[in-house]
């Protein structure tokens, strides 16, 4: 392991590290994000996204996992005196912290799978819904997320902490509107499917096996008019109980399984 820098007091490097946890300016300016949790750091440097720094707690000693994350990674390695980290981290156990730089804006995917699935976040407000959809997408077989409009940012650590690794998995890009998307869909020949509380047809009964762009809507006002007349299909998700309706992100869920169990069916 390469000599570490040492940071023990709130001097500008740890301030610029504590304005990425709460302003979304200042990560995209300097593009850069904090991860921490051994599942999420592992699966950036398993995927090859950019450590630039790993910070660890000053005068402890490191795990296996932890020296081979910094060996693998190529990160400069940073020994941070322990009440910063845990002020980084939220709390007193983080063994690691990285730095890892923001992706380039990564393509809509190429349409020659005939089972494509893409999912479109149409303005959501809570970054944890946000890493909760990612998460679902990544599991049930999705190529790609969109985050359409003015969103929560998929880089922000509540939506990097829930989707628990997946966003490094799984391509995510921003989107201002619906027309890059629509004129993508309407040259691969994807169908776009909305989810609305009062879709036109269940989502079991309609046929989700071919490529397909599932809409999800924002949390209050779901899909904007925009998409809304967009879509070839508005479905609905049958709910009973109380419930008036389902979180986006749960429903989003339900959309996903849909899809993958009609496509797992001989």
């Amino acid at each position: 392991m390469s000599r570490a820098v040492k940071v023990s007091t709130r001097n500008a490097s740890f301030q610029q590290w504590q304005a990425l946890l709460t302003n979304r300016t200042k990560r995209h300016r300097s593009g850069e994000f904090l991860v921490h949790g051994v599942r999420p750091i592992s699966l950036a440097v398993d995927h090859g996204w950019e450590i630039r720094d790993l910070i660890y707690p000053d005068r402890r000693s490191l795990s296996a996992w932890a020296r081979e994350m910094i060996e693998k990674s190529g990160a400069r390695p940073v020994a941070m005196a322990p009440e910063l980290v845990a002020e980084l981290a939220d709390k007193e156990s983080a063994e690691l912290i990285a730095v890892v730089g923001l992706p380039e804006e990564p393509p809509l995917p190429a349409a020659d799978d005939p089972h494509l699935l893409v999912v479109v976040f149409d303005r959501p407000s809570t970054p944890g819904n946000v890493g909760t959809l990612i998460r679902s997408a990544d599991a049930f077989g999705a190529a790609a997320v969109v985050i359409s409009g003015h969103a929560a940012d998929p880089y922000d650590p509540r939506s990097v902490r829930a989707s628990t690794g997946s966003l490094f998995a799984l391509p995510v890009m921003r989107a201002d509107g619906p027309d890059d998307v629509l004129e993508w869909a309407a040259r691969s020949g994807v169908q776009l499917v909305g989810t609305d509380e009062h879709g036109a047809v269940d989502v079991a009964d309609h046929d989700l096996t071919g490529p397909t762009t599932l809409l999800i809507g924002n949390e209050t006002s779901g899909l904007s008019a925009a998409w809304r007349s967009a879509a070839d299909v508005l479905v609905r998700i049958p709910i009973t109980g109380a419930a008036s309706s389902l979180n986006a992100a749960a429903a989003a869920t339900v959309a996903l399984y849909e899809t993958s169990r009609q496509r797992a069916r001989p």
